[in-house]
């Protein structure tokens, strides 16, 4: 969809990014600038800016960078044409009247997922349906609550939901772009699912995005699920959000599979979830955490669950929820637990939930035989590891420490002092991490050697001055004729600036306003993320001509001035770096 500029002018001029972002995130003032929590990575201390001068915004934790138009993308995981439509509605600004053939295929699917559902429930209760019906009542599940989750069945052929499809006027297009479809070797289209039982997917607003089809038998695959497609992302979806969002009770069940979700509703446990996919996401971790207030894990007792545990309480770690973990007794899985001992039993399970810290030193301490002092010693060292990565106060450590004691007949301030310099060795690599990934957001870590064969280490000076330039035109738009005189964008080393400067130019000439908003339509997601982090750097810095000058001779030289000339830059940006490390440490 060709949107004009001038709309895209209006429209940011109408939708202020520090407005917009405080309807998603809680922003504080810092000077010139509002930080807050990023909504798009889990974090505890605030990383987040959004920069009122240039409409921008820049995460110095994960990346994510851009204007306003980009983080209502990001955000709500759409394209740009449908956030351009979001800020519109916002404003209250008319669409402009251009064909829009992305949101017509996104809206198309939509109605093909609606269909197929319908299509799917349809055949689960026909004559066709007996083998799936008996299979839904078998698993325990009601009439309400198959019904409640829309569960279906896909008959056994190839061709049942193709022919239904085309019946009801769908192009061949329109349903290999569902993920329903395929194109078989000989060009014939065929269906993907077949004599299958059906999970619907819904995504946050009661839409079918996807679906999930199981084997009746011991055929394999077990399963098969949607492909992702242009309204289903598999990493930022959450199975049944969209009903336990409804619940007043904020503790949420975090399971392993759609078949436990739906027994655990049907039992009364209305916020019970899954996460799509073969493994936990930390967008679906930053997603739940914006309805619940805890989480308790609720995964399988076998090995892969165990994992799964593992990795899911790594990804809760700086998620601002209460994490526990549910040990299930004497069954494979929640389903099996509830189905044998019954729903009173399970609650009292879930009210006796053990803490993540807990769950781990308990899983630690099976590895060893405390009888022995090899044993003892192999225990303490990794609970001192498991107390010193969690997130917990002094008060907490200062109690499982007395526990520990107990357990392995070790002095209690042994015990503390072990701990208290485990804490001390992990805060320093931490916050050599952070120095380092800070580093690498300067010119040294963008440079991509791989574009500029031969120039070695000598295209940092040149990549750096094409960021500044184009930043100071970015700040200050009458730079732009004095560096058109001088360099062209085929110039450039780095391919994101010489795209943007590009896009600058043909701005100036057809006078046109420049910001950031009005190029960034045209650039692909990673370079307005680095635009962010190029105003981000240069927040607070007023170019001089002086400065545009030495940005021009360096771009035009394609060389530094003298053999260390890179070298001092890339200190003089890391110097800066250093500068913005320590201004967020102090705030953390």
């Amino acid at each position: 969809m060709a949107i004009p500029r001038d709309y895209i002018y209006e429209l940011v001029q109408r939708n202020d990014m520090l407005d917009v972002a405080q309807s998603y995130v809680q922003m504080k003032r810092s000077g010139r600038t509002y930080t807050g929590l990023c909504p798009f990575h889990s974090e505890k201390s605030p990383s987040f800016v959004v920069y009122p001068e240039t409409q921008s915004f820049y995460c110095f934790g994960c990346g994510a960078g851009g204007d306003v138009i980009t983080f209502i993308k990001k955000i709500n995981n759409i394209d740009y044409v449908e956030a351009v439509k979001l800020l519109a509605a916002r404003a209250g600004m008319p669409l402009p009247a251009e064909d829009d053939k992305v949101g017509r295929m996104r809206s198309r699917i939509l109605s093909i997922n609606k269909d197929a559902a319908r299509f799917f429930f349809s055949s689960l209760n026909g004559e066709q349906g007996r083998q799936a019906r008996a299979y839904w009542r078998g698993r325990g599940l009601s009439d309400a609550t198959i019904k409640r989750f829309g569960l279906g069945y896909s008959p056994d052929s190839f061709h049942a939901m193709v022919n239904q499809l085309r019946r009801l006027g769908y192009t061949e297009e329109e349903m290999l772009a569902s993920g329903l479809v395929k194109r078989s070797e000989k060009g014939g289209l065929y269906d993907v699912f077949r004599n299958r039982v059906m999970v619907p997917i819904f995504d946050l607003r009661g839409n079918v995005i996807a679906f999930g089809g199981r084997n009746m038998g011991p055929e394999k695959p077990k399963y098969i699920n949607s492909p992702e497609t242009l309204v289903y992302k598999k990493s930022r979806t959450i199975f049944a959000l969209n009903v336990a969002k409804k619940s007043a009770d904020k503790r949420y069940i975090l399971c392993e599979g759609y078949m436990d979700v739906i027994s655990m509703h049907q039992a009364g446990f209305g916020t019970a979830v899954a996460g799509c996919g073969t493994a936990l996401t930390p967008e679906q971790v930053k997603l739940i955490s914006e309805y619940a207030d805890e989480v308790v894990l609720c995964y399988d007792s076998d090995e892969a669950g165990r994992k799964a545990t593992a990795r899911a309480i790594q990804l809760f770690a700086s998620a601002p929820v209460k994490l526990s973990v549910l040990n299930i007794p004497e069954a494979k899985d929640p389903d099996e637990f509830i189905k044998t001992h019954g729903r009173e039993r399970f609650e009292q399970l879930l009210n006796g939930s053990s803490n993540a810290i807990e769950y781990e030193l308990k899983r630690a301490k099976a590895n060893y035989d405390l009888s022995r002092p090899d044993g003892r010693v192999g225990y303490l060292k990794d609970a001192v590891g498991i107390l010193s990565a969690g997130a917990i106060t002094a008060t907490e450590r200062d109690v499982y420490a007395g526990r520990l004691s107990e357990e392995t007949d070790v002095a209690k301030a042994a015990i503390l002092e072990q701990l208290k310099g485990a804490v001390r060795s992990r805060g320093y690599r931490e916050r050599r991490q952070r120095e380092q990934k800070l580093l690498a957001e300067g010119g040294a870590g963008r440079i991509d050697l791989r574009r500029t064969p031969g120039l070695g280490r000598q295209a940092l000076g040149a990549v750096f001055a094409e960021q500044q330039l184009v930043a100071a035109i970015l700040k200050n738009p009458d730079y732009l004729p004095v560096a058109k005189a001088r360099v062209q964008p085929a110039q450039f080393a780095d391919e994101d600036m010489a795209a943007a400067y590009a896009l600058l130019l043909e701005r100036a000439d057809h006078r046109e306003l420049i910001d950031l908003a009005g190029i960034a339509g045209e650039l692909p997601e990673h370079a307005v993320a680095l635009l962010g982090r190029v105003l981000a750097q240069n927040d607070g810095v007023g170019f001089s001509p002086g400065d545009v000058e030495v940005y021009l001779r360096r771009i035009e030289q394609r060389e530094p001035e003298s053999a260390h000339a890179a070298e001092k830059t890339a200190q003089q940006l890391n110097d800066y770096m250093q500068v913005l490390k320590d201004k967020f440490e102090k705030k953390a």
